[in-house]
């Protein structure tokens, strides 16, 4: 039985479905210019933070999520030196980004100042003062505008909650030859994988490599897909060669290394079934939502 002590929080993953946090106390409950910020303790996953009513990541796993949305294109980029990362307010996608030392230049950009702020203040544990790393532009604006005006090429996108073909056609022209756009995309377990499924099958439309992903997160109690995609990449690197270039960049990973790597592209059949029957693509004519 759900314990009394606890404030229950409610997440709906669909319309008929939810996951239930207990929590045991409210650091911070605001409503920003654009959306519902809440900032909680729990006694399970530690400190959360929850947007708009879905729980965005949690102190004890969003290493999990963000070493996941990272790390993969970072390394099948040979020596990444400008990277945008658009959306991200924890700052932990930052974090990990800086690890790699060939990075010059790392541009985030955020529509909601006041969400970054207040994780800089509550969340130290997940930006861990990478919000004052010199190598850092921070940005609050439309990151669709900021990439519609701005003319020089990063190596790599890690890109959060913008899912059309036309942004992904901005994305296109935004990378460098050989560089690479990480997304998280949505819940990739049956049945929750519609989004999913449609994120991967929007971007074919666009670039011609195309990868989907998951991993476990136990905060989202869920397998959470991500894409990775190219117009200068044909393969997936093999794992060694992950773990080689974990080793020559002296990364200091707890998730992710060469046999993880192996492990969530591994996509069981009826994913991958899923995938490949998908036809619905996504633009701004048609927008899509993400639970």
């Amino acid at each position: 039985m759900p314990s009394e002590k606890h404030k229950w929080y409610i997440d709906y993953t669909s319309s008929g479905t939810a996951h239930m946090y207990g929590i045991e106390n409210y650091i911070k409950s605001f409503q920003t210019e654009y959306q519902q910020v809440e900032i909680a303790d729990t006694d399970f996953f530690g400190r959360v933070l929850i947007l708009d009513g879905k729980l965005q990541s949690a102190e004890n796993d969003e290493y999990i999520y963000h070493e996941a949305l990272v790390h993969p294109a970072m390394l099948m980029c040979p020596a990444p030196r400008r990277v945008l990362v658009t959306g991200g307010g924890e700052g932990a996608t930052l974090r990990e980004i800086l690890k790699h030392p060939s990075v010059e230049e790392l541009v985030m950009v955020d529509l909601d100042q006041q969400v970054v702020e207040l994780c800089r203040k509550h969340l130290e544990s997940w930006h861990r003062g990478s919000f004052l790393d010199k190598r850092v532009k921070l940005l609050f604006m439309d990151a669709r505008q900021y990439i519609e005006e701005q003319n020089e090429p990063f190596d790599v996108i890690p890109a959060l909650k913008l899912f059309t073909t036309q942004y992904y056609e901005l994305i296109k022209s935004s990378l460098t030859a050989n560089g690479i756009v990480a997304l998280q995309a949505g819940d990739a377990s049956l049945p929750f994988i519609e989004a999913h499924s449609a994120i991967n099958n929007t971007l074919k439309q666009v670039m011609p490599f195309v990868r989907s992903y998951r991993t476990f997160v136990p905060s989202f109690n869920t397998e959470w897909g991500f894409v990775i995609a190219s117009s200068g990449i044909n393969e997936l690197p093999v794992s060694d060669k992950m773990d080689k270039e974990i080793g020559v960049r002296k990364l200091d990973l707890r998730f992710f290394d060469g046999q993880t790597y192996s492990g969530i592209f591994a996509l069981p059949k009826n994913i991958r079934n899923h995938l490949e029957a998908e036809t619905k693509v996504i633009d701004d004519n048609n927008l899509f939502t993400i639970y």
